[in-house]
């Protein structure tokens, strides 16, 4: 690809990371403080006690509470739009590095102290990516044709390691059965969903087929010349548009597919739109310095992920170092047979009888009413509606510790939990007790569900209970420090 093909493909690279980078930041300005806040459901003060600034480094060791987290959120939003609508580049050089890398910065921040909630491996591609983003400059200086493969290099990892990890796992990705169940069993459903479980048998082995050439065999050829590398990143475009469209998963499938441009054919794209670059000026000697720098940087950090890709003892979706830059990658190594939904209800009664009026809870994404169509979320991400599909998983072991802080903040009523749901049936004051039903679910025909009661998953709990308030109470010491 010439140099008039990279110019376009920094740019696309550079657009669609602001547009991800602007999800992050908004996700953070709505949730992280009832999540992870001064008063969230774990909070991030007790954590930063114990975890060393070295090991889990964040602005948020200098400057805390939910003001804090608020304001650091809301100029990554800022920052956000300069990246997506050019602004960054308008200073040149300098002010495009900068505004790159205070977004990494103020993203690794939120990652780095917001545990559970923030241990999704896509936080950690979010942020290798954002990274080599603060050197590929501004859109008036040459590009740096080496940022580029450095991206090449991330999407091999990427999907490569999501092919591996599925040979490694599940024997449906061998029997070509995975797609029977994943539709309905996914962590969040669209739409569209239902649509794609009920294809025929014989498409969905296609669509397992078509799974294991875009992860397995086409990124080994993102490296090769164009059309070649070109014509593999339009095949991995459009199985990650397959995913994109069938199902909710934040912003994993989207930022994949931007980092997935980065082997197209730039010339060829610029011809195809009639677009040509303004007058380029040469890489500052200071850029080019670090530029080449980074590319030394990478490649002394991937001997660690390049040695996983290929162990029989391969992870997924880990982090070498605090600062995420160079990590390792995977997804759906194993694939659930079924769907199991906890349910959230409560009751004004004196005692939590069986014939007590129980009121449901109404999560935004995930699951519950059976009459109630999936929305379209993604690339948006509903951080608490996430662990609550992990949560309902038959392997899970027991009650988690923020799932028990999310049933006192229901029984207590308080509102910034109550923002993160859909639905509270209690507006006017809380319930006294709680409890949680345990539900097996499938796609319906006059519904969009059914569902069938296994059992209880938490027993009618108050405020009242010697057990509840000993966690209300170790959770105040812990966050009054």
């Amino acid at each position: 690809m010439s140099d008039d093909g990279y110019w376009i493909i920094r740019l696309m690279l550079q657009r669609g990371l602001g547009v991800i980078y602007l999800m992050g930041f908004l996700v953070a300005c709505n949730q992280f403080r009832a999540l992870c806040g001064d008063r969230g459901l774990e909070p991030a003060l007790p954590f930063m006690r114990l975890v060393p600034f070295r090991d889990a480094p964040s602005l948020f060791y200098f400057v805390r509470g939910d003001r804090a987290y608020f304001l650091v959120a809301l100029a990554g939003v800022f920052l956000s739009l300069a990246a997506v609508t050019g602004l960054s580049d308008a200073g040149g050089t300098l002010l495009s590095m900068t505004v790159w890398l205070l977004l990494w910065v103020f993203y690794l921040s939120f990652v780095n102290v917001g545990q559970t909630f923030y241990a999704f491996g896509w936080e950690s591609l979010l942020l290798e990516a954002g990274f080599l983003a603060v050197f590929l400059g501004p859109s008036g200086v040459e590009p740096p044709w080496a940022v580029i493969w450095l991206y090449r290099w991330l999407a091999f990892r990427i999907m490569f390691g999501a092919g591996m990890i599925k040979l490694r796992g599940d024997s449906c990705w061998h029997d070509l059965t995975c797609l029977d169940y994943h539709f309905e069993t996914q962590p969040m459903p669209n739409p569209l969903s239902r649509l794609f479980h009920r294809l025929p048998a014989p498409v969905h082995k296609a669509g397992v087929l078509f799974n294991h050439l875009a992860e397995l065999v086409l990124p080994s050829l993102f490296f090769l010349p164009q059309p070649v590398a070109g014509a593999a990143a339009a095949g991995s475009l459009l199985f990650l548009l397959s995913i994109i469209v069938s199902g909710n998963f934040a912003w994993l499938n989207w930022l994949t597919a931007v980092i997935c441009f980065s082997p197209l054919d730039g010339s060829f794209i610029a011809h195809l739109l009639g677009l040509r670059p303004a007058p380029l000026i040469p890489q500052p000697p200071l850029f080019q310095a670090l530029t080449w720098g980074l590319v030394l940087l990478v490649a002394a950090k991937s001997v660690e992920p390049a040695r996983n890709l290929f162990s029989r003892r391969q992870i997924m979706n880990t982090s070498f170092d605090p600062f995420h830059l160079v990590n390792t990658y995977g997804a759906f190594g194993s694939i659930t047979r079924e769907r199991y939904e906890i349910v959230l209800e409560g009751t004004q009664a004196e005692h939590a009888w069986e014939e007590a009026a129980w009121r449901p809870y109404e999560f935004r994404g995930k699951p519950g009413d059976p009459s109630r169509m999936p929305p379209f979320i993604a690339p948006y991400h509903l951080r608490l509606d996430w662990l609550m599909w992990f949560e309902a998983m038959p392997s899970q072991g027991g009650h988690s510790r923020w799932f028990v802080h999310l049933v006192i903040k229901l029984l207590q009523g308080d509102a910034q939990t109550l923002r993160l749901l859909r639905h509270n049936p209690f507006p006017d004051a809380p319930p006294r007790f709680i409890r949680a039903l345990y539900y097996r679910y499938n796609f319906g025909d006059e519904q969009w569900w059914r569902r069938e009661l296994v059992g209880e998953y938490l027993v009618p709990v108050s405020l009242e209970q010697p057990v509840i308030k000993q966690v209300l109470a170790k959770y105040q010491r812990s966050v009054a420090g």
